[in-house]
């Protein structure tokens, strides 16, 4: 391999413009299209250079993506945290640095790993998934916007996550990238380390990415058609959304919980005329302590009475530990239509510094965002609420982020994926419709209808294909019905989880004591057949 310790401006810009290209894929720019590209600068400009160089190439990449990608932090941080600027920068830049660490060790794996351009081709992506899989849980996980997660409007592509999740579908996408690198390194002429870029190679590159994505489209189309007749023959059920856009700045202002519970009362009435069977309100659309606050409680119960329908609502909720202590819950409750509470289901998966402190017994100068209760406790991983014959699966906030949630509630005969959120703190920034990207994926891999209602938007219906039935504007006051199916079937990735990230897992560790093992024997003077050449 040729190392090369000087980066120049060219693979600086190259590098810096992949990251920009990955973010213009995502919402709200939102052209899928550039996914499959992004990533070539990159590649061009890792060509020849040292780990090193690489690291440092790929860590730029990744922090020119992530800044632009989740540049709404400040906004949370500024707004609803009142930290200054001048600390919620650099909490930005703590969190991308840190994300943009995997697309730097990606860069550096190519770097150090890759000898020849079939091994090269056929690696990278199981490499990529392998990070991608990591970032999902290492340090409590934050698995926002995966490059699957780009092509969620794509119906017959995204298919294939029933079986691999939405790592699948990043796979296909950097494959194209790697055969985008192939046929540049063809084309241009020029030296690929060392040897001049077979025409073989190139156009073996081009193949295994077209039939990975022919093969992909194939069984997407398959599938479609496939799901789309269970529900000609699924019952369903009528559901309606209440996004009550209420302002997170008076939220929890004592002056104003009346005025929130009697608003979201009245908008539920409203969707009476539809005849729904069920009523979602948002995350803590109810803003006190449901079943402890005797006054507001006694309101949303009268309000359901008259409704005569079935309520799921959030509301922070606790149990007593004692006379001086209490366990807070981030809560969803099923209320009948008579006004009993027939299941409760607290959030599991907390949002760090949001809904608790990590560490702070060590470091207890650092507060939540959310200061109007306690530190809230976990709920149980997999629970579902018991409605009729139909139990129910809620996520409450950016835990429908995380697949293995879901896959969970549908293991335990969930019927229906129901997101609750609030996505009020993000403000008009690109983060909500980032956020509704990533719940499409969760109704694909487990065949599952899912509602979202959200407080501010955006709210809606998605379909077991993935399809976006109706969807809500940000901002604004809304009431939507859907009659959505349901699916009793049980896809291959709710049954057997993450197994395809798991074994490029798997590959990607014993590619790195392969190579490991091969550097130290040429190192002695072995030389000889690697296993990687055409």
């Amino acid at each position: 391999m040729t190392n090369s310790n000087n980066i120049t401006v060219q693979k600086l810009i190259l590098a810096g413009f992949s990251g920009a290209l990955l973010t213009a894929s995502f919402p709200s720019i939102g052209l899928s299209w550039l996914a499959w590209i992004a990533m070539v600068p990159l590649l061009i400009s890792l060509k020849g250079q040292s780990v090193k160089n690489g690291f440092r190439l790929g860590l730029l990449t990744g922090g020119v993506h992530y800044l632009t990608l989740l540049y709404w932090l400040i906004h949370t941080l500024m707004t609803f945290g009142h930290l200054p600027f001048y600390l919620s920068a650099p909490i930005l830049f703590l969190l991308v640095a840190y994300m943009a660490l995997y697309t730097a060790i990606f860069a550096a794996a190519f770097s150090w790993t890759y000898t020849q351009p079939v091994g090269f081709l056929s690696t990278m992506p199981v490499v990529w998934v392998a990070l991608e899989y990591l970032r999902s849980f290492f340090l409590s996980g934050f698995p926002w916007e995966f490059m699957g997660y780009s092509q969620y409007r794509q119906i017959t592509l995204i298919q294939v996550a029933d079986i691999t999740g939405v790592y699948g579908v990043s796979f296909v996408i950097l494959s194209a990238n790697v055969a985008g690198f192939l046929l540049w390194q063809y084309f241009s002429g020029r030296q690929f380390l060392g040897a001049m870029q077979k025409r073989r190679s190139a156009a073996g590159g081009i193949a295994i990415s077209i039939i990975l994505v022919i093969y992909t489209l194939g069984y997407g189309q398959w599938r479609v058609s496939s799901v789309d007749a269970q529900i000609s023959k699924s019952p369903s059920r009528k559901i309606a959304i209440v996004q009550g856009n209420i302002d997170q700045a008076i939220k929890w202002d004592p002056a104003f919980q009346i005025s929130t519970t009697e608003k979201y009362i009245a908008l539920s009435k409203s969707a009476m005329p539809s005849n729904p069977d069920l009523i979602v309100w948002p995350e803590t659309a109810a803003p006190f302590y449901f079943l402890y606050n005797a006054g507001q409680t006694e309101r949303v119960i009268t309000g359901v009475r008259e409704t005569g329908t079935s309520f799921l609502i959030g509301s922070p909720s606790f149990i007593r530990r004692g006379d001086k202590h209490a366990d807070f819950f981030n809560s969803a409750f099923l209320i009948d239509p008579s006004g009993n509470v027939v299941g409760k289901y607290d959030k599991v998966h907390l949002v760090p510094f949001g809904e608790y402190v990590p560490l702070q017994e060590w470091f207890p100068f650092i507060g939540k965002i959310v200061e109007e209760v306690g530190d809230f406790k976990s709920g149980q991983k997999g629970q579902t609420l018991v409605w009729g014959e139909f139990p129910l699966g809620i996520q409450i906030c950016y835990e429908m982020i995380f697949p293995d949630l879901s896959m969970e509630m549908v293991r335990n005969q969930a019927a229906f994926l129901i997101n609750m959120t609030n996505d009020a703190w993000y403000g008009k920034t690109s983060a909500p419709y980032q956020h509704f990207s990533m719940a499409v994926f969760r109704a694909v891999e487990n065949r599952r209808s899912l509602i979202r209602s959200a407080n501010t938007g955006i709210s809606g219906f998605i379909d077991p294909t993935g399809r976006i039935i109706e969807s809500t504007q940000l901002f604004e006051e809304a009431v939507i019905t859907g009659s959505m199916p349901v699916l009793k079937t049980v896809s291959f990735y709710t049954q057997y989880g993450d197994v395809f990230a798991l074994t490029c897992m798997a590959i990607s560790i014993l590619l790195f004591l392969f190579c490991a093992i091969s550097k130290k024997n040429n190192s002695h003077g072995y030389t000889g057949y690697t296993g990687l050449e055409w």
